[in-house]
């Protein structure tokens, strides 16, 4: 495991936003169901972005590099392929590789086994013994969890479906109903979580000239296209409020930061970043898509975290430097995430003199009067390593985070970035 040592240091500067690794990954699954070339922009380096690429090719699409864009080739043919050999498709760490293409693959008639590593092995897909066998497809899983080993092809029928523990299987049953639908099919969906995924996977649809449409995120109808369409496609990857949230949080707590490309109209959830920034009393401001943020005082918060939970451990490192208890609804959100990020934060920033405690659906933090450095662990998942370190550029000694390397799930320039903003250089 890699370390790295922060210390206490103000931050100032400019910025561009990390690219989004939801936003990248669903266009990957649009341009292999697109019958023509798909020209990608500003595609990322992280993990779960190779991993994305890497199943598209094992699936049959043709990728290569131009100018710092992906140029990625598919067709009809390579759904009429079969092979009496198993293939093999490897999603890493990614819960949202695995279960998108899951379905995305259940449309071929080879069998297919889909391996992981690390976190994803504990983390449930007992949703597919259920509702694969609906669609036609045969499914065998280690009790509901990898490896699993899947035989289409997949027929698209009107479901029902529970979207409480996420949305990642809704997302993966759209894109595959999408692309082999005949006539219109409807996914009714029960509790639907984290609606601004969704939105993101309608919009990268729509892009590619999927047509969807949905009553109250309850009743969605998948519209069939023409298989015969040829299409060739553009698209950018939009900057991510996700990874973003860490820069404009530290920049809350220890000085002042601009980010740019980053589009304030985005369908990601992860943008009520801004409000949780406004409530505690950091100073912000937006001149098209250029987010500015101000150190000022802080003063405790009250957020629902329940559609965006990826920004707990942001929103934690933010309110550890907050004056009071503040206050985040969403826990049950956490449960099943590279770690479970409730009592992992909990943990790790009590090491650090803040006391967390949770209660059915909420969590208060409770800072001391000061944040204090320590010696803390990642838990091998990207966002506790990148909370522990803005957290630790405001605190009262150095703060060394042991399995750093987890940032490379999702943003492997994090530390790199980071200190290109601090004014003490030095870290790391």
């Amino acid at each position: 495991m890699s370390e790295k040592i922060i210390f206490p240091s103000s931050i100032f500067g400019k910025i561009k936003a990390p690219s989004s690794k939801s936003s990248a990954q669903r266009a990957c699954a649009a341009a292999l169901l697109n019958n023509g070339k798909t020209i990608i922009n500003n595609f990322g380096k992280s993990n779960d972005e190779k991993i994305a690429l890497g199943i598209i090719k094992d699936l049959g699409a043709k990728v290569t590099e131009e100018n710092n864009q992906l140029h990625i080739f598919s067709n009809e043919s390579i759904f009429l392929q079969q092979s009496s050999q198993q293939k093999k498709l490897y999603c890493g760490e990614s819960g949202l590789s695995m279960r998108m293409f899951a379905p995305i693959a259940a449309l071929f008639e080879e069998q297919i086994i889909f391996s992981g590593s690390g976190s994803i092995l504990q983390r449930p897909m007992d949703f597919f013994d259920e509702f694969f066998p609906q669609l036609g497809v045969n499914i065998r899983t280690n009790n509901g969890k990898l490896p699993i080993q899947i035989q289409g092809p997949l027929q698209t029928k009107d479901l029902i479906v529970d979207g409480s523990m996420s949305s990642q299987f809704l997302t993966g049953l759209l894109f595959a109903f999408a692309k082999s639908c005949q006539t219109p099919v409807k996914i009714i969906v029960k509790n639907l979580k984290s609606k601004p995924y969704i939105d993101l996977t309608l919009s990268v649809l729509a892009h590619f000239g999927f047509k969807v449409s949905h009553e109250n995120y309850q009743v969605f109808t998948v519209f069939p296209r023409p298989s015969s369409s040829y299409f060739d496609v553009k698209y950018s990857v939009e900057g991510d409020w996700s990874n973003a949230a860490f820069l404009l949080v530290a920049a809350a707590i220890a000085g002042e930061i601009s980010i740019f490309e980053i589009d304030i109209n985005s369908t990601q959830g992860d943008k009520k970043i801004l409000k949780a920034l406004k409530d505690c009393g950091a100073t912000v401001s937006i001149v098209e898509n250029e987010i500015h943020v101000k150190k000022n005082q802080l003063n405790a918060f009250e957020f629902d975290a329940t559609d965006c939970p990826d920004l707990f451990p942001p929103l934690v490192a933010l309110a550890s430097h907050c004056k009071g208890h503040s206050i985040i609804k969403g826990v049950e959100r956490l449960l099943h995430k590279e770690s479970n990020r409730a009592l992992t934060l909990q943990e790790e920033f009590q090491k650090m003199n803040v006391q967390i405690k949770l209660e059915n659906d909420f969590m208060k933090i409770i800072p001391s009067e000061y944040v204090i450095g320590a010696e803390v662990f990642s838990h091998h998942d990207h966002r506790i390593a990148m909370a522990c370190a803005v957290a630790g550029l405001g605190a009262i000694g150095n703060t060394t985070i042991s399995g750093a390397e987890a940032v490379n799930k999702s943003y492997p320039d994090f530390f790199s970035d980071l200190n290109s903003l601090m004014v003490n250089k030095n870290s790391f």
